[in-house]
């Protein structure tokens, strides 16, 4: 079996071929730059709107490459809650979503900070509020005193995928890893966003939550490189769409002898296509702010504006008229009413398929 990487002297002095990574990565802060400079062309509510989507979707995706599904709405309502952005339908949400969210805001909001111990065993604490991992106990607020073992597959025939850092070596490797984090700056914060991700996984320090963990301190450094807490992209949702890779390519690096530039790579390559996925997301923001600017002076019941709102942020489905009845808690004639008030302002039409049942969508809206 080949060695793990950690088994090797000095395994952190991590070395990569600059040749191989140059062009994407300044492709990268390319990118990242125009992202920056298109959001502070936007409206203060749309730059929120636009921060809360990132957010949100942030948390939601790093609880699903889990395994683990969170509420998008009960997610949204705590971080705008925390983050007094106000929207209309505030839902409350439960004590785990609150945890999950407590610590993408402390590592996002508060970049700036020194990552010590106490904080990362204080987003641990967040993240398992019971002291359990599904059914299980796990040690919560503190490293790990256990083996680590990554493993897949049926009782008696699994497959070990990845044994970590044995559990006395926890602490000192996690000493190192801090003093590095805090103490580094000739690194570009972007390469070192993507080399602290790796470093945090192979150290495997907590019992569970490590990669949800790991993910929050990508997201605390990518902020520092924008030098900003408002976060316009989910690098969270790049990796759950690219999860097969991120796996497979965590496996090949955790074998090498110091080497890092396939990690780089990869890294770079899904940092790009979060910010391409981006682009669509920010021309709808842009889209749903023009639209209400236009209708400032245009009466609209809150109804309306909910539903609005839903049409714009990517409804599932077709609307009916009993999809908005059982969406705004009102009775159909209610709903009829809304929507054909909303025909007559030129807002919904009338789809053209036939059928028993009447679907609407919204007029196309010219952006002058």
């Amino acid at each position: 079996m080949a060695k793990y990487i950690y088994e090797h002297r000095n395994w952190t002095s991590f070395t990569w071929r600059d040749r191989d990574i140059n062009a994407l990565f300044g492709e990268v802060r390319l990118k990242q730059g125009k992202i920056i400079g298109q959001m502070g062309a936007l409206g203060f509510s749309a730059k929120e709107e636009a921060t809360l989507t990132a957010l949100t979707l942030d948390v939601v995706k790093s609880s699903e490459i889990e395994g683990e599904l969170l509420n998008y709405d009960q997610v949204r309502s705590s971080i705008a809650r925390r983050l007094g952005i106000d929207t209309a339908g505030l839902v409350p949400s439960n004590r785990h979503i609150e945890g999950v969210v407590e610590m993408m805001l402390d590592a996002t909001q508060k970049h700036s900070l020194p990552l010590t111990e106490k904080r990362l065993l204080g987003w641990h604490a967040a993240l398992f509020p019971t002291g359990y991992s599904g059914p299980y106990k796990i040690e919560v607020g503190k490293y790990r005193t256990g083996e680590m073992q990554v493993v897949s597959g049926a009782l008696g025939k699994e497959k070990v995928h990845y044994e970590a850092v044995k559990p006395e070596l926890v602490k000192e490797e996690m000493d190192k890893f801090l003093d590095w984090f805090n103490n580094e700056n000739k690194l570009d914060l972007v390469l070192k966003a993507a080399i602290a991700h790796f470093w945090f996984i192979i150290i495997h320090p907590f019992d569970d939550g490590n990669g949800r963990i790991g993910r929050a301190i990508t997201d605390m450094l990518l902020a520092r490189a924008e030098a900003s807490g408002e976060r316009f992209y989910s690098m969270s949702s790049q990796i759950l769409t690219e999860r097969k890779q991120y796996y497979k390519v965590l496996q090949k690096v955790q074998h090498s002898t110091g080497d890092i530039t396939q990690w780089l790579e990869w890294f770079l390559n899904c940092l790009k296509n979060a910010m391409l996925a981006t682009e669509t997301t920010t021309q709808r923001i842009l889209y749903k702010a023009e639209f209400w600017k236009t209708h400032e002076n245009t009466s609209f019941n809150e109804r309306q504006r909910l539903m609005i709102n839903k049409l714009f942020d990517g409804f599932e489905g077709k609307l009916q008229t009993s999809k908005w009845a059982k969406i705004t808690k009102t009775s159909t004639d209610t709903a009829l009413r809304d929507i054909k008030d909303l025909v007559e302002k030129r807002i919904l039409q009338q789809t053209k398929e036939g059928g028993r049942s009447v679907n609407y969508e919204m007029v196309e809206f010219k952006i002058e």
